[in-house]
C-alpha cells in the first residue's frame, strides 16, 4: 500500500471517528441506550471509492480508534461496532462494485442495511449478555421491539446520507485530483 492510500485511508477514518464522537443520539424511544452516530457513512463513501477491502480495512481501524477514544463499550464495544459496520460496508460496496451505477448503489445499500441487521442479532445474543452482564432472555425480548428495528432505521439513515452525499463529494475529490483513483 502507498502512502497516498494510507493517508487517504486515515482521512476517511478520521472523519468517522470525528463524527461518530460529536454526533451520536437514540433514534428510538423504546431503547434510548442504542444511540445512531454518521460516522460509518464516511467508512461507506470510502468504499464506494476504493473498493470492499479498503472499506474493511479502514472499519477495522475505526471501530478500534472509536473506542480507544470514545471508550464506549470497550473491546466488546469495538466487536460490535466492527461487526455491524463491516457487515454494512463490505456488502454495501462489493454489490456497488459489481454493478456500479446509482442502482447498484441503492441495492448494495439495501442489502447492506439488511446484513448489518442480520448479523447483529446473533452478536447481541452472543456478545450482549458478556458486555452488559445481562441474561440472554432479556437480549431476545428486546430483539423485536429494539435490536431489529435499531440496525434497521440505522441502515436507512445511513444509506440515505450516504445517496445524498457520495456523488458530490466523489466528483469534487476527483476535480481537486484530490483521492483520485
Amino acid at each position: 500500500m502507498s502512502i497516498r492510500y494510507i493517508s487517504h485511508y486515515s482521512i476517511f477514518i478520521a472523519l468517522s471517528v470525528v463524527t461518530g464522537y460529536l454526533i451520536h443520539f437514540p433514534i428510538l424511544p423504546q431503547a434510548p441506550f442504542l444511540l445512531y452516530d454518521p460516522g460509518h457513512v464516511f467508512l461507506l463513501i470510502a468504499a464506494f471509492k476504493f473498493g470492499p477491502r479498503a472499506g474493511m480495512m479502514m472499519t477495522l481501524v475505526y471501530a478500534t480508534l472509536f473506542a480507544l477514544i470514545t471508550g464506549q463499550g470497550g473491546p466488546y464495544g469495538a466487536l460490535m461496532n466492527f461487526l455491524s459496520t463491516s457487515a454494512f460496508v463490505l456488502v454495501s460496496s462489493w454489490i456497488y462494485l459489481k454493478k456500479h451505477n446509482r442502482n447498484g448503489a441503492i441495492i448494495g445499500l439495501v442489502m447492506g442495511a439488511l446484513a448489518m441487521t442480520c448479523i447483529m442479532i446473533p452478536a447481541n445474543l452472543i456478545i450482549t449478555p458478556l458486555y452488559l452482564g445481562v441474561e440472554r432472555g432479556t437480549v431476545i425480548q428486546l430483539l423485536l421491539p429494539a435490536i431489529i428495528p435499531f440496525n434497521l432505521l440505522k441502515g436507512l439513515i445511513s444509506s440515505i446520507l450516504t445517496l445524498l452525499v457520495y456523488k458530490k463529494i466523489s466528483t469534487f475529490l476527483n476535480k481537486q485530483d484530490i483521492l483520485a483513483v
